[in-house]
C-alpha cells in the first residue's frame, strides 16, 4: 500500500513537473522580443540596430512569431553577407544571431537606377556595399572592378581566383552595359575578351602564356592591347615610334 502511494506521489510530481515546464516554455515563447534581447557573435561590424533596420522585424515581437528563414534571407541580402544563422532561444530567452561576413578582394562599382554605387566584390564575385564591408586589409587591394551585375558574379569570380594559379597581374575588370568584358593586365595592358563566358578558362591561359613569354624575351616593343575575342587568333597591337 504505500508502495503504490509512493508511486502515485511521484507520477503526481511528473505531472506537475511536466505542465509547470510546458506552462513556462509556452510563455516564453508568447513573450516579446525587444532589441536588446538580440544577440550577436561571429562578427562586431554589425549592431542590433543594423539588423533591425535592415530587415522586416518589428520590434516588440511574440518569440514564436519570428520566422528564422526569411530573417536570414533578408539580412544575407541586405549585408551582403557570407552565411547567417538566426536562432530562436528560451534560455537564455531571445533572439541570437551568428554572422560571417565576406572578404573583399577587389575594390567594385555597379550602377543602379542611374546612380553609381561603391563597394567591393569577393572571391564569389558578390558586391559589398561599401557600408557593409570589413576595412580589414582594404589598403592591400590592388584590382578595380567597373560594370559589376548579378550575372557577371560567375564570370568575375573564375578571373578573381584563377589570378592566384597564374603569372599575370590583374588591375582592372570592366564589363560594358551589354556584358563585353575587358581587362587590364599590369604588364601587358588591355586585353579585349568579348561576349563570350565559356571561353574564360582558355583566355586566362593564353593571357598566361604570353604574360611568361614577355618575361623570357624581355620584349622592347610596348603592348597597347590584346584582342582574345577569338583565343584562336589573338591579335597583338603594339605602340610603334
Amino acid at each position: 500500500m504505500k508502495k503504490q502511494k509512493k508511486i502515485n506521489i511521484n507520477n503526481f510530481l511528473f505531472l506537475f513537473l511536466f505542465l509547470f515546464s510546458s506552462s513556462l516554455i509556452s510563455l516564453k515563447t508568447l513573450k516579446k522580443v525587444n532589441i536588446q534581447d538580440i544577440k550577436i557573435s561571429g562578427s562586431k561590424l554589425f549592431s542590433k540596430e543594423d539588423l533591425v533596420n535592415n530587415s522586416s522585424l518589428k520590434l516588440p515581437i511574440r518569440l514564436i512569431s519570428i520566422k528564422s528563414y526569411f530573417l536570414e534571407k533578408e539580412l544575407k541580402q541586405n549585408l551582403s553577407l557570407k552565411t547567417v544563422s538566426v536562432s530562436r532561444q528560451l534560455f537564455p530567452f531571445g533572439l541570437k544571431v551568428h554572422i560571417k561576413t565576406r572578404k573583399p578582394v577587389a575594390y567594385a562599382e555597379k550602377i543602379l537606377n542611374n546612380k553609381k554605387i561603391l563597394g567591393f566584390v569577393d572571391k564569389d564575385g558578390i558586391f559589398i556595399n561599401k557600408q557593409n564591408a570589413d576595412n580589414t586589409n582594404l589598403t592591400t587591394l590592388t584590382i578595380q572592378v567597373f560594370g559589376w551585375k548579378e550575372k557577371f558574379k560567375k564570370i568575375l569570380s573564375k578571373i578573381l581566383i584563377e589570378q592566384e594559379n597564374y603569372e599575370f597581374e590583374i588591375v582592372k575588370i570592366s564589363f560594358s552595359s551589354n556584358g563585353f568584358l575587358t581587362i587590364v593586365e599590369k604588364d601587358l595592358g588591355t586585353i579585349f575578351l568579348g561576349f563570350n563566358p565559356n571561353l574564360i578558362n582558355y583566355q586566362l591561359q593564353i593571357i598566361n602564356n604570353l604574360k611568361n613569354e614577355l618575361k623570357k624575351k624581355k620584349v622592347s616593343e610596348k603592348i597597347m592591347n590584346i584582342d582574345l575575342i577569338n583565343p584562336n587568333k589573338p591579335k597583338i597591337k603594339v605602340f610603334k615610334p
